[in-house]
């Protein structure tokens, strides 16, 4: 009765709009509605609402005063305000736009532009699963889910809002949940022809690196492909890795020893060097050496992307006796294994050059 005398008040003293405030943010949906639906009853005037985010409630708020005759309501870019914030922008024109077909005259297709405008000049980062503007919004990496998104993508996105709506991109995304399906979607997308069988191959790599709670970059998967594409096929492997471990550390002299299965032989050995990468890539040859004389000519390393989990990709080219030339490439975590990979898939492909070359 005191809010209604107020309003009632401020409306014959020639207020143009009056607002209802929630600056704490402890109201709830039906307590919302029932206030503006009683006051739209007893004013003329506009009325407007103010909805605080303390308990993930504003835009549902803000949206029950709208359906009860609000006809205005506070919002912010990102949901930006004191405490937990105000009714998020992007989530209320959206959310006004396409459940309740109601225009708002913004530009919605400038929504995620604007929202990272903001990221950047309050250095406020958005939540990954922000609705309509986070990242991960129209991501998908479940392999159920990306096919079925793929096939139709109104199985697992709401159908009234697209990403293009709101400047957004659906994306395809890799980690512990990819399918094949994902995967080969992805691969498309950044020109990467791949078998069926390198497919899989990159799908349980990625796979793999996901339960170990890496997110893949598109830089990533670009280099876990290359890896796989390049692999000799596991019929025509002369030589297989078969087991690999190395020991480090302070007034430690690197080791590596390696097994290695060579046609139907088991050769093991060791080596030292000045680092891991030089103590394995020694053991290898050194192991190798009792059937082969393979020299190892060139080496480069590079990481595919930042952070503490970058991977990194090893390229390494060798030459045998005869002159045979031929490279190996691989993709992974830990440098040291890389290098290893690199150096086996290289020498694969030596064999691999004299087989075809009879």
């Amino acid at each position: 009765e005191y809010l209604r005398k107020v309003f009632k008040s401020a409306e014959e003293a020639g207020a143009d709009i009056i607002n209802i405030p929630d600056t704490v943010g402890v109201a709830i949906p039906p307590v919302m509605r029932y206030i503006t639906g009683e006051i739209f009853r007893d004013v003329a005037i506009p009325i407007d609402v103010h909805c605080h985010n303390d308990f993930g409630l504003a835009v549902a708020n803000s949206l029950a005063a709208v359906e009860a005759g609000a006809r205005e309501i506070q919002v912010a870019v990102n949901g930006i305000g004191e405490r937990a914030g105000n009714a998020s922008l992007e989530q209320s024109v959206m959310a006004l736009k396409a459940i309740y077909n109601v225009n708002t005259n913004i530009k919605t297709e400038y929504l995620y532009e604007t929202s990272k405008l903001v990221e950047r000049l309050t250095g406020v980062k958005m939540s990954p699963n922000t609705p309509v503007v986070g990242e991960n919004a129209f991501s998908h990496e479940s392999g159920i889910h990306t096919h079925g998104v793929l096939e139709n993508t109104e199985t697992f996105e709401p159908g009234v809002m697209t990403p293009e709506m709101v400047g957004h991109k659906r994306r395809i995304v890799s980690g512990k949940h990819a399918g094949v399906h994902g995967i080969q979607a992805q691969l498309e997308q950044l020109g990467v022809k791949a078998s069926k069988e390198q497919i899989y191959s990159i799908t349980r790599r990625v796979k793999e690196l996901g339960d170990k709670g890496k997110r893949i970059t598109d830089a990533d998967l670009l280099a876990i492909a290359e890896t796989a594409i390049g692999e000799v096929g596991g019929d025509e492997k002369v030589l297989v890795l078969e087991e690999f471990a190395v020991m480090t550390g302070s007034k430690v002299i690197p080791t590596a020893s390696v097994k290695l299965k060579f046609k139907e032989r088991e050769l093991v050995g060791a080596e030292t060097g000045v680092g891991p990468v030089d103590a394995a890539l020694k053991a290898v040859r050194k192991v190798l050496s009792e059937v082969e004389d393979i020299r190892l000519t060139e080496y480069h390393l590079e990481t595919i992307t930042g952070g503490g989990d970058a991977l990194a990709e090893v390229l390494v080219k060798l030459e045998d006796s005869s002159g045979n030339i031929a490279s190996g490439k691989a993709a992974r975590e830990d440098i040291v294994i890389a290098s290893v990979e690199a150096m086996i898939s290289g020498i694969n492909r030596i064999f691999l050059m004299r087989i075809e070359g009879k």
